[in-house]
């Protein structure tokens, strides 16, 4: 396949997960599976997490993108990884004697063919790398919370959670409810950005990949996929740190002035904790360098996205609504995190593209 042939985002999980493993194996890499027990798909499938690498046995330096660790937003992620796979010259430049790909696909497999951020027990995963047993805490989100959620047995009203969300986001400004609900919360299992209370299942399996097959690496540029955040379409490489002083530096030289940072105001992300790079600084060797970023794919304006996240936590808490509201939340869900239009798509996977060329040349580049 031509890297300018359209490519439709698949509509499920298994559709996704079919195409990266057909992909995968077309290029001739090495896949890896990690099964998850006790749940299967809506179709009865597997679900599980997959890697493809490309490359040598041991490489020096290490390209690694991951996909799904927001379930839903796995469809993004995993075109741009398919497209990668199926792109000619990719196993090439990766079968060097020195560089290696890594591809990561679904890692939040539940939420993934659920159509939720979220794992199967409700919990970030881009918040459960934390030391469990001493969260971090977010004063914050407990005054939010039950606007957020509302308690009680009521039936979904959509008119009036946008309401009380406009009201909240009016006494509090966006920047500090965003602050507020994304940091991470560790106290409410049925809230919103929930980091759980240990290690999950997806967390072990990610500590394990990066223990046996990045830990090696003297150079690790790392790319963690996702939407939901920023401008309509828009590819915003979101700064995640490293394990050097250079780190932000070398990023830039990677990435250059799209480069955004959290922790320094200029990134559509406020600062979050628990993050999935934490295992990759974590796990890597005492000399290795990491340069992570988040590649964040703009969707719908903010209230909209957060409108969304609300209906579904409502949706979790009330397990047998009438099927056309699981329809219209549903729905809501998908437009915040897999938009269904082709121009998002193309900008989408020609954006991906280009910052993966960027890091293989920034790998490339690094002595």
């Amino acid at each position: 396949m031509s890297d300018e042939t359209p490519l439709d985002f698949p509509l499920d999980y298994s559709r996704a997960r079919a195409d990266f493993l057909g992909a995968a194996h077309e290029a001739g890499a090495r896949l890896r599976t990690f099964v998850l027990p006790g749940h299967r798909g809506p179709d009865g499938g597997e679900l599980g997490v997959d890697t493809a690498y490309l490359g040598p046995a041991d490489p020096v330096k290490l390209l690694v993108t991951v996909s799904g660790t927001h379930g839903i937003e796995g469809f993004c992620g995993s075109a741009c990884q398919t497209r990668i796979l199926l792109r000619e010259g990719v196993a090439k430049a990766a079968a060097g004697p020195t560089t290696g790909v890594l591809l990561v696909h679904g890692l939040n497999p539940y939420g993934f063919a659920y159509l939720r951020r979220v794992n199967e027990d409700n919990i970030d995963l881009n918040r459960n790398f934390v030391d469990h047993d001493a969260p971090p805490h977010n004063d914050a989100y407990e005054a939010v919370h039950d606007t957020l959620v509302p308690p009680g047995g009521g039936g979904f009203a959509p008119d009036e959670l946008v309401a009380d969300l406009a009201a909240l986001r009016d006494r509090l400004g966006p920047q500090r409810l965003q602050e507020a609900v994304t940091r991470g919360q560790y106290r409410h299992p049925d809230g919103l950005f929930y980091g759980g209370q240990a290690p999950t299942w997806s967390r072990r399996v990610f500590e394990t990949v990066v223990a046996e097959q990045m830990a090696g690496a003297a150079h690790v540029g790392y790319i963690d996929l996702h939407t939901g955040l920023g401008a309509r379409g828009v590819g915003e490489p979101i700064f995640r740190g490293g394990r050097d002083t250079d780190a932000h530096q070398r990023a830039r030289r990677w990435y250059g002035e799209a480069l955004t940072a959290s922790e320094q105001g200029t990134s559509s992300s406020t600062p979050i904790v628990g993050n999935t790079a934490t295992a990759v600084v974590a796990g890597l060797g005492a000399d290795s360098r990491l340069t992570a970023i988040t590649l964040e794919f703009g969707t719908q304006p903010g209230p909209q996205v957060l409108l969304a996240l609300c209906a579904d936590a409502w949706l979790h808490r009330h397990h047998a609504p009438a099927d056309a509201v699981r329809s219209d939340i549903k729905r809501l869900i998908r437009d915040a995190f897999r938009p269904d239009d082709a121009d998002w798509r193309g900008r989408v996977l020609r954006r991906a593209r280009e910052v993966f060329d960027q890091a293989l040349v920034g790998l490339a580049d690094e002595k």
